[in-house]
Order: structure tokens, then C-alpha cells, then sequence
């Protein structure tokens, strides 16, 4: 079990909110550089089906990735909705495709409750916690184990290659 500690200093944290697939939830407000409305990308040969493209940010032109084709969480669908969250991950910009943005909540080390164990099969190693705030239960994710290495060196060849 992670300790729920080691992603945050002591006092309270604030976590970017967001709907996945139905479920809502939070990255540390940290590692996030904007919040943009969804465009369309251009399309990278031969990249993974996650990664749909890029987009290119005031000069700099950052991966696009879908969370919801990477977890196999139904179809996508883009509306007026959608919105990539360009994040900072390992130094690098990488923008994040969700269904929508809720808010900003600020959560306490006392509503932040382990992440449930759910066997060896699953892998569920990119939430560390859940928030409990209001009557809701948000999924607090590690970004770096969210978006393995493997997922990064991917990223990295598709826009390299």
C-alpha cells in the first residue's frame, strides 16, 4: 500500500477535478500548466492508439493523449465538453484529453483515504487515494504511474520518429 504521505507535504493539498468515463478525478493542481477547450489534433503516423496527435501550444508542440482509449473506457466522444489538460509529467508537456473539468478542491491529509487493494490482476498502481469532500469520492492519481515509462517512451518515439 502507498503511503498516501509521500504525495504531499503536510497540510492541505489542492487537486484539479475531472470526469473520466463517468468517474471523477483529481490530479495535484501542480503539475498542471493549462487547461485548454479540445481542437483538433494533427495525427502522428504509426503512433499508439492513445496518443491521438499533437497540438502546437504557443511554439511548442505537445502530444495529445486520450485517457479514455488508453484505460479501454468506451467510446470517445468529443464535444463542447472536452478539454485537454496539458500537464507537466517527468519535464515534459503532454496534454490529457478528459471529458470535462469539475473544479479545484483542497483536501486534507483526514479525507484522504488509501487506495483500495483490488488484487494483483487490476492495475490500479496510478491512484494513490481516494478524496472524500461534500458527499464525493474523487480518485487521486499519480501522474507519473498514470502514464507509465513504457507510455512515455512511446510518446517520446511518436513525436521522434
Amino acid at each position: 500500500m502507498q503511503n498516501i504521505q509521500t504525495h504531499f507535504d503536510k497540510g492541505n493539498v489542492e487537486f484539479l477535478t475531472f470526469i473520466i468515463g463517468g468517474e471523477e478525478y483529481g490530479i495535484n493542481i501542480l503539475k498542471v500548466k493549462e487547461i485548454r477547450a479540445y481542437e483538433k489534433v494533427t495525427k502522428i503516423v504509426n503512433s499508439p492508439p492513445f496518443i491521438i496527435g499533437v497540438i502546437n501550444l504557443r511554439g511548442c508542440i505537445v502530444p495529445i493523449v486520450d485517457m479514455r482509449v488508453k484505460y479501454n473506457l468506451g467510446p470517445q466522444s468529443y464535444d463542447q465538453f472536452t478539454v485537454v489538460i496539458v500537464l507537466v509529467i517527468e519535464g515534459s508537456l503532454i496534454g490529457m484529453v478528459v471529458d470535462s473539468v469539475n473544479d479545484v478542491v483542497s483536501l486534507a491529509t483526514d479525507q484522504i483515504l488509501p487506495a483500495p487493494q483490488i488484487g494483483s490482476n487490476l492495475n490500479f498502481q496510478f491512484i494513490f487515494g481516494v478524496g472524500a469532500i461534500d458527499g464525493r469520492m474523487i480518485l487521486l492519481t499519480d501522474l507519473e504511474r498514470w502514464l507509465s515509462a513504457e507510455d512515455m517512451v512511446q510518446i517520446h518515439k511518436a513525436w521522434h520518429s
